[in-house]
């Protein structure tokens, strides 16, 4: 080992990528130990690390070039002994001149203080905070006037930042390309205005409302102004989720989606309010989309859709084909409720988007309309690999044994399916035309009936969602 040159060492050591692998390298020999030293990049940890700040400094000081930290204390308990706290975040910032992503994962310990120690990390771009709930806006405020070169934001479940003073400053700076805010209770759609010009930059918003607190943000006047009047470019915009949140005229989010002239994957999840112009303006717009995931809520019980009762219709389903020729993954869903959903999808509108775009991928849930008609049709879906059904109780045997002359799919889920059988699988028992096949919780079909139906298969039978 003395003899090999260094580079050739360094191209062996970048081929070990498990970090226990990496760990029993590095004690072959002094040399392999130095040079995994300055070679290690990225470190994760959490429950193991006791006493947490002694061991992280004594990580820094063997890791000296790291960029990628996790910090993650998912199912830790007091036993496990006491977290990281600040501190930790003190040594990271001092001892960790090239970090530049760093995820802190119910890091309950953590404070508004250990960020003000993180704002001096020059080189830190991501940053990734989930359930760290001792920390508020005034903390990420901080952070973000110190690290000028932030490109990515995650927050998930930050149940106390209650300002948004940090996002009118990351609005500033236009350097943000990635926002995710997840069931941050007080933050609202109408704050996503305050980006302002970083909207230009802007490639990837997650942006997800805790359905328990969806009324906690009403909309006032002056935001609903300011998303009329201030110019919001989302040309950058490449990737859109939106879940739980409200899509109205004149306010916030319905303001941007036909605006997204780069789109190539939309996600709309229980979006009340959404409607067929809604759809169809991003669809005009749109020509690069290439996957979308819409989820319709059925609650009569919302307030909006008791006021103004809107529907989506097949016009959103056949704008998209007509407008989107590069489209290859689509997911239909409804939301289980006591009512039917506010949605007239039919298998014409489905089909429309089989026959004129690529779809490689389609996944349909609860989808009613689709039955043992819409498999036949299936067999001219020329692109079809992938194809997901669940809780689709109009397909039956007959439509089932239609998987056989789809030209190019290879992999079938069914979920929850009522109507169908081991008859329906019988066909392709010995065929081998398909790689992946998984059947969850469908109650008509055994472990038995899926043994030799594809190269690979994946079997569940829980059937307490029935009852």
């Amino acid at each position: 080992m003395d003899n090999l040159p260094d580079q050739l060492v360094w191209e062996i050591l970048s081929r070990v990528n498990k970090t226990v692998d990496r760990n029993a390298a590095s004690l072959v020999c002094k040399r392999l130990y130095e040079l995994d030293n300055e070679q290690r990049l990225s470190l994760r940890f959490g429950c193991g690390l006791d006493p947490a700040n002694q061991a992280l400094t004594s990580l820094c000081n063997r890791f000296p070039n790291l960029v990628k930290v996790e910090i993650t204390y998912s199912g830790w308990m007091s036993k496990l002994g006491k977290q990281l706290d600040d501190y930790g975040l003190f040594v990271l910032a001092n001892n960790c001149p090239s970090l530049s992503d760093l995820a802190l994962c119910y890091c309950t310990f953590i404070t508004d203080v250990g960020l003000r120690y993180l704002a001096s990390c020059s080189k830190l771009s991501g940053l990734v905070l989930n359930f760290t709930p001792r920390i508020t806006g005034c903390g990420i405020l901080s952070l973000v006037v110190g690290c000028k070169n932030l490109t990515i934001l995650h927050l998930n479940r930050c149940i106390n930042v209650t300002s948004v003073e940090w996002l009118e400053y990351l609005g500033k700076l236009e350097t943000l390309e990635d926002l995710s805010i997840k069931n941050c209770r007080v933050i609202g759609e109408g704050d996503l205005i305050k980006l302002g010009c970083s909207w230009r930059m802007l490639k990837r918003l997650q942006f997800e409302v805790d359905a328990n607190y969806r009324y906690m943000k009403v909309y006032d006047r002056l935001a609903v102004d300011r998303w009329q009047n201030q110019l919001v470019p989302c040309e950058s915009l490449l990737e859109l989720s939106l879940v739980n949140c409200i899509i109205s005229p004149g306010r916030g989010l319905a303001c941007i989606l036909g605006k997204c002239k780069n789109l190539e994957k939309i996600h709309l999840d229980m979006c009340v309010g959404l409607r067929d112009c809604d759809i169809i303006g991003f669809a005009k717009t749109s020509r690069n989309l290439r996957s979308i995931s819409v989820r319709v809520p059925s609650d009569l019980s919302l307030p909006l859709l008791l006021n103004n009762p809107l529907r989506l219709t097949d016009e959103s389903l056949k704008a998209i084909a007509q407008n989107c020729p590069m489209l290859e993954s689509v997911r239909i869903s409804f939301s289980d409720g006591e009512f039917p959903s506010f949605s007239s999808f039919t298998l014409n509108g489905i089909l429309s988007l089989i026959q004129m775009c690529p779809i490689r991928e389609l996944a349909l849930d609860h989808v009613y309309s689709f039955g043992d008609n819409g498999m036949e049709a299936l067999c001219s879906a020329m692109y079809l690999e992938s194809l997901e059904l669940v809780k689709c109780q109009e397909i039956s045997d007959e439509g089932l044994q239609f998987v056989g002359q789809f030209p190019r799919l290879c992999i079938l889920r069914l979920r929850k399916c009522l109507g169908v059988t081991d008859v329906g699988l019988k066909p392709l028992i010995g065929s081998y035309k398909l790689e992946f096949l998984t059947v969850e919780d469908c109650p008509q079909i055994s472990e038995r009936g899926v043994q030799g139906a594809a190269r690979s298969v994946s079997f569940r039978q829980d059937l307490s969602w029935m009852y």
